[in-house]
This record gives C-alpha cells, structure tokens and sequence, in this order.
C-alpha cells in the first residue's frame, strides 16, 4: 500500500456530492481582503495545475476575492513549497502534492520543515495511476504481466514520470508486494513516458491515467489496471489493481491544498467549505473527471491524518529502496 498516494474507501466515499452542504460565506469576516496567492509548484498546464485553475474561479466567487494561481517550479516543488512557508501576508497558499511528503526523505537540507512549515486544509483531487503496456507485450491482464516478470527477472522495462514521484514509488511498492523485479526507466513528465511506451521502446509504464491515456486511446497502448480501490469513473472497464490479485493496493498522484503554520482555523474552514461547495458543483466536477481526476474535497482533519501517515510511510520506503534524489 502506498498510503501518501492512496485512496481509502472512506476518502472516495467523502467525495459524494450530498457533503457539499457548505456553511455560509464569510460575510462580515476581514479575511480575504484581497486576492488569494495559490503557489502551484508544477508547470502550467499540467494535470494538478489544471485541477486547480479549474476549482478557484468558484472559490473565488464564494469567498469574495479571486485566486490569483503562480507556478513556481523547481528543486522537486520544494522553490514553491519555501515561498509559502516564509509568507506571512495571511493570502498566500500552497497546491501541493506527492512530493510534499516524499521530499522530507529525498532533501534533507530545506531551509523548513515539511512537518512543521504548512497547515493542511483539504486533499482536493487524486490523480489514478495505471498500469499500461506496449501493444506487442504478451499479457492483457496483471496477472499475466506479473507472470512474465517472473519469467524474466530483471528484464522488463518500466518507465514512470520521474525519480522518487508517486509513480515510481508505487511501482516500487507493486513489486514489492507482487514479488518481481522489473527494471525502472525515469522521464521528465508522464506523458514522455507514454510516448515512449506507444513507440515500444519501454514495456510498460506505471504513471497517470491523465498521462498515459492518450496514447491508449490512440491504439498505441493498453491499460492492465488503476491504482484506485474501486473503479475509475472515467475508465470503468480497467480493473483495479486490488480487485486483480493485490487486495488493497493503493498508489495514487494527489493534489491538496495547505496554507502556511499556523493560519487561522476560520481561514481553514473557509477554504475547506469552499472547496467542498466548488467540487459539488456538478460542471466543475464534470471537468475534473475529463481531465483525469477523482475529486475528494476531504476536511482538515482528514487530510492532516493522511500527510502524517503518509509522510512516515514514505520516509520507510524511500530509505527501504534506497532511493535518491536525482
């Protein structure tokens, strides 16, 4: 299980639409008193960059003041992860993801401390992972892919978007638990990875539904299975990894929301009824599934308890695998 990319039943079943009974707007609160900074640490227009242009205009609308969203990338999202850290204005927020927990394991020298430095307000969306092949592979089930790793240990090649991302830690954890040995091939992004795959010069590729989907779509490539618990909403025809021999597997990319130490629970509450209110509504929920997302707006609670499990987890499973930053 990868927990700080996993997807518990009781999350999915939060998602529901019937939580968006969403409090009052703040209407005599000083906060906000002009616009929102979110920090997203990853290139524009990718999918967790997407996922947030797509949910703040909404937010902006119920809270009074628009959501002004900068990329600052670099140095693993750890550029954008600082920038928040050290703000104090009470309007600068941080779109973060896997690497929020990993980077603690990866970059033992940041100027903050991922434990300490953010308040978690809400996990907004996750980003199923897949397990897809070549055309020419000879297996059409996970079962069969399985078996062939064994077959040739050491021999398969697997590529992921990138060194110690959700993508290759889950396939560190899925073969792990599947008892193979594969060889794992890194790229810049997701989709480099599946433009690779549909040109077989890789295997396989264990990264997003969002990257690896076009490709499959294409013919190029086939998908085996979803890292989610239960069927993918836009993909209901793959089976699960958990339902194809590996009970409980989970391994997912993540986006959430979380603001600097110490900001104030109303502003938390604020953000997290907002975000609840924006996914609930059912056009902006239709858009996240199109572009491969399964929207969650959990509460603070629930999300705190799931970067606190999960930062530990990965600690382990960074240090178990050796694992370095690149």
């Amino acid at each position: 299980m990868l927990p700080n990319a996993a997807l518990s039943r009781r999350t999915l079943l939060a998602a529901s639409p019937a939580l968006a009974l969403a409090t009052p707007a703040l209407a005599q609160s000083a906060w906000p008193s002009r616009s929102i900074r979110l920090v997203v640490p990853f290139s524009a227009g990718g999918a967790a960059d997407s996922a947030a242009r797509v949910i703040t205009p909404h937010m902006g609308q119920r809270l009074g003041q628009n959501f002004v969203v900068e990329n600052r990338t670099g140095a693993s999202g750890s550029l954008g992860g600082n920038e928040v850290a050290r703000a104090t204005d009470g309007h600068t927020f941080l779109w973060d993801a896997s690497s929020h927990l990993v980077n603690p394991a990866l970059l033992p020298r940041l100027p903050f401390d991922y434990a300490t430095a953010f308040t978690p307000v809400s996990l907004v969306v996750a980003f199923p992972s897949s397990i897809a092949v070549k055309n020419d592979f000879p297996a059409t089930t996970l079962a069969e892919f399985v078996a062939a790793a064994k077959a040739r240990p050491g021999v398969i090649t697997v590529g992921t978007q990138g060194n110690a991302t959700a993508g290759h830690l889950g396939l560190v954890a899925f073969a792990r638990r599947a008892g193979i040995e594969v060889i794992h091939v890194p790229y810049r992004g997701g989709a480099a990875a599946a433009q690779d795959l549909a040109a077989g010069a890789i295997d396989a590729v264990f990264t997003t539904l969002v990257s690896a989907g076009p490709v499959v779509e294409g013919g190029r490539a086939r998908f085996l299975a979803v890292g989610t618990t239960e069927r993918v909403e836009s993909r209901p025809e793959v089976p699960t990894i958990s339902e194809s021999g590996f009970e409980g597997f989970e391994s997912n990319e993540w986006a959430g929301l979380f603001g600097p130490a110490n900001t104030p629970p109303a502003v938390v509450q604020a953000l997290s009824d907002a975000l609840v209110e924006a996914v609930a509504v059912p056009a902006i929920r239709q858009r996240l599934v199109q572009i491969g997302c399964v929207p969650l707006a959990t509460r603070p609670d629930d999300f705190a308890r799931f970067v606190t499990e999960g930062r530990a987890a990965m600690a382990a499973l960074v240090r178990d695998a050796n694992i370095r930053a690149e």
